[in-house]
């Protein structure tokens, strides 16, 4: 359930842990590209994430900070569409998680699924740290913060968002029931007009005593083509048609994106940490000595052996760049050995250079302009700590605190 003015709201970030790589432009960067068109986005670089796990030598963070929102730029992320900041730029995200983790039980951090597949998985670190533990709050406060309303995000974090859900209706719960609250309902209810005030009626009464999840997203609609009244109004009736007080922090969806699984040129999936990547700024010829050097099917041991496309890991990267009818050709030329495997990896490496070349070209006309760089980041660290103050400033005072400081 979202509030009406951030239901359009996308949070996103990335941690600054090394140069960008094709994974990550056709598994996030695309996404971003296309959501910037249609929903108000705000992006950031997560450099207090990515000290979870880099703690103990932190200088690739400060290193790829600035790399990072040039890559984001050179794709096509539009700073004048999207707002883009650093995390750590942003203090409120770290008091927002402080005062989260006053009422998070200690329990839902725990299972979350990530905490002991990571743990498991990097065995070179030792992640047995509070910081680790917590990470996943903070990134619900890096969530809320924002009154985000889509949080887009792959199978393997949905757990995460679904936390960032529990958490803000446990605060809502505890916070939402302002003093006078039910004369306050009355009278927004009554500044809809009469047929709607009758039909709001009607859908929460069919929602609270039938459970009519029909009736709810009648009146969530019906508050929705409200133009009238203010958005507390409109919180308090969000709150009032679920059973409970006023809607502090939404609750956030996770708008799960489709993604291409783009492999490493060792048959794994790529990533930094098995060292298999083609970075977005990676020069021509060393994108071809890493195809060309790629594994492909081992029963292809002779030019004139036949072999199977199924089986060679230069398939996956046909399957991101080729297209329908170019595939089926190199295929069949596959099955027959009437195309040998360094003609059929020329294919992808031509694919990739062409695709990087306009990132590439941008990538060095910002190079050449940092200052406007770092103008672009402290205009969008700007406007996002506005957001921020505000929602923090709400924040302590329902839980007893004084206001902005």
């Amino acid at each position: 359930m979202n509030t009406i003015s951030q239901n359009n709201r996308v949070l996103s970030g990335m941690r600054p842990t090394g140069l960008l790589h094709l994974g990550h432009y056709h598994g996030v960067l695309k996404n971003w590209i296309e959501l910037q068109h249609s929903y108000e986005c705000f992006y950031f670089v997560a450099d207090w994430h990515a000290l979870t796990t880099h703690y103990e030598d932190p200088s690739i963070i400060a290193d790829s900070t600035r790399d990072m929102v040039i890559d984001w730029l050179a794709a096509g992320v539009n700073p004048g569409t999207a707002t883009l900041f650093i995390q750590s730029r942003i203090p409120e995200h770290a008091e927002l998680h402080l005062l989260l983790s006053m009422i998070t039980p200690l329990g839902w951090l725990e299972r979350v699924p990530s905490f002991k597949d990571q743990q498991e998985k990097i065995k070179d670190k030792d992640l047995s740290t509070f910081g680790f533990l917590g990470y996943p709050l903070l990134q619900s406060a890096d969530i809320l913060m924002y009154k985000a309303g889509f949080v887009p995000v792959g199978d393997d974090q949905v757990a995460h968002v679904e936390l960032t859900r529990e958490v803000a209706r446990r605060f809502n719960h505890f916070y939402g029931r302002e003093p006078d609250f039910e004369n306050k309902v009355s009278a927004a209810i009554n500044k809809m007009g009469k047929k709607n005030a009758r039909l709001y009626r009607d859908a929460r009464k069919r929602y609270q005593e039938q459970g009519d999840s029909e009736a709810l997203s009648i009146g969530h609609a019906l508050l929705e083509s409200q133009q009238h009244i203010s958005l507390s109004d409109r919180e308090r009736l969000l709150g009032y048609l679920d059973g409970e007080g006023r809607i502090i922090l939404p609750e956030p969806q996770a708008m799960l994106t489709v993604s291409s699984k783009m492999p490493g040129v060792d048959g794994q999936k790529m990533s930094k940490s098995y060292n298999n990547t083609i970075a977005l700024r990676e020069d021509p010829d060393s994108i071809t000595q890493k195809i060309k050097t790629m594994p492909t099917d081992p029963a292809r041991v002779r030019r004139t052996d036949p072999g199977d496309p199924d089986k060679c890991p230069v398939w996956e990267f046909h399957e991101v760049y080729t297209d329908e009818a170019t595939k089926k050709k190199l295929a069949e030329g596959c099955k027959t050995a009437s195309i040998g495997c360094i003609d059929c990896k020329q294919y992808v490496i031509d694919s990739i250079i062409e695709e990087l070349k306009p990132i590439q070209q941008g990538v060095n006309e910002y190079l050449g302009d940092l200052s406007g760089v770092d103008s672009i980041i402290n205009e969008g660290c700007e406007a996002a700590r506005d957001v921020a103050q505000d929602t923090i400033e709400e924040v302590r005072k329902l839980m007893g605190l004084t206001g902005r400081r």
